[in-house]
């Protein structure tokens, strides 16, 4: 946030400004490294004089909390190359703006003020209101009659809750975390910054509690301090009638759950379903086929086909020809939204034996002949039943 406090003449800090910029400690002598230090060695430093400096190590020194504090700070601004290139440049007037030498965590001071005459722009602002636990995504494989029916599945979940222990507050017992002594509860630290167009102040997020507005002072022992804990749980996840291919169902507040006491995450279900055996699907269609052989495919026949059902009656007319196709109404798959089944479509397969026995070719040879043998051209597609027989016995 930035506000103009002044006109546009060049302005010195005042002195309580410069008399803090003047009283810091070098952040590399904090860490006690060299200022060129790598990542590496800037860690293990770290690591080490947090420890030493931790409230919770030294409950009757008064100081450590302050010497913790700073260590953190030390860190937090050398840990990050563009934030340590500024440093390394400008010095502490430059801690916590990034590389960008006006400040405000990468933006100019006239961000938030061509903003406000123009719209757009971006500013650093603490972030209000609880925030929202991670969405989490698993994979449920069904098998074809579980999508069509529906069904319950079991899944298997490791995700993140609210600790128990402190029900979120982070401290021991659920203690309420004081409010951060640096930025007075308010999550971020205000500088004045001098510019060609007067005297501005600007707000970055506090270092000290990494703008959360508070300090953990004595961390839960359970969670240790991070207010939630990581847990293995098993979710009943309900498959409604019709669900297709890689749809999703969505189970809100089954995700992780929300830093600091924030709401949980969703839980995403992804649906994987196996192939059949008989059966294909589109939409709320189901296929599926049969084979019948010459006499029934000639003469007629009344035969059982398979559904996911059950076995049903099909009528199958005298003179069907092989792919011709009968639709078994309400046979198919159930819509998701109001229930109504599609249907089944049968395609007619008519089997033309590899092989006959003698008496067989006998009565089909004689058969052959009341034909005769007349040829007459179709396209390749409407070949009839008959010219497949024909053709099948060399006539």
């Amino acid at each position: 946030m930035l506000r103009i406090l002044g006109d546009a003449s060049f302005l010195p800090l005042p002195d309580s400004c410069s008399k803090q910029m003047t009283e810091k400690r070098d952040y590399y002598e904090v860490l006690g490294v060299s200022r060129g230090a790598s990542p590496d060695e800037l860690k293990k430093a770290y690591r080490k004089l947090a420890r030493q400096h931790h409230p919770d190590v030294n409950s009757g020194d008064a100081g450590a909390e302050e010497r913790f504090k700073e260590v953190n700070e030390a860190y937090e601004v050398l840990s990050d190359s563009d934030r340590r290139a500024a440093y390394d440049r400008y010095g502490h007037s430059a801690a916590g703006m990034g590389s960008d030498p006006f400040g405000g965590m990468g933006g100019s001071p006239f961000g938030d003020l061509f903003e406000s005459f123009f719209g757009g722009g971006q500013q650093t602002r603490r972030r209000s209101g609880p925030v929202k636990g991670q969405d989490l995504t698993v994979t449920v494989t069904l098998n074809f009659e579980e999508a069509v029916f529906g069904a319950e599945k079991e899944v298997d979940l490791l995700r993140l809750e609210t600790c128990a222990s402190c029900n979120g507050t982070r401290m021991r017992d659920g203690q309420t975390p004081p409010r951060c002594a640096t930025c007075g509860g308010t999550g971020e630290v205000r500088r004045v910054q001098q510019t060609i167009l007067g005297q501005f102040m600007t707000s970055t997020p506090c270092t000290a509690c990494r703008g959360e507005g508070v300090t953990i002072t004595d961390p839960c022992p359970t969670c240790r301090g991070r207010g939630r804990t990581s847990q293995s749980r098993q979710i009943t996840v309900t498959i409604p009638a019709g669900i297709d291919e890689n749809q999703t169902i969505r189970l809100s507040g089954q995700g992780e759950a929300g830093p600091g006491g924030g709401p949980a995450g969703n839980l995403f279900v992804n649906v994987k379903i196996k192939p059949h055996q008989l059966f294909t699907r589109q939409g709320r269609q189901i296929s599926s086929g049969v084979g019948i052989n010459v006499a029934q495919a000639m003469l007629g026949d009344e035969i059982e086909v398979d559904t996911l059902d059950g076995k049903v009656a099909l009528k199958v007319p005298a003179g069907t020809q092989s792919g011709q196709q009968f639709r078994l109404r309400q046979k198919g798959v159930p819509d998701l939204r109001h229930g109504d089944r599609g249907d089944q479509i049968v395609t007619i397969h008519v089997a033309i034996p590899d092989t006959l026995t003698h008496e067989q070719q006998t009565l089909v040879q004689q058969l052959a002949t009341t034909f005769g043998s007349e040829v007459h051209p179709q396209p390749a597609a409407s070949r009839g039943f008959f010219d497949k027989v024909k053709d099948a016995l060399g006539v």
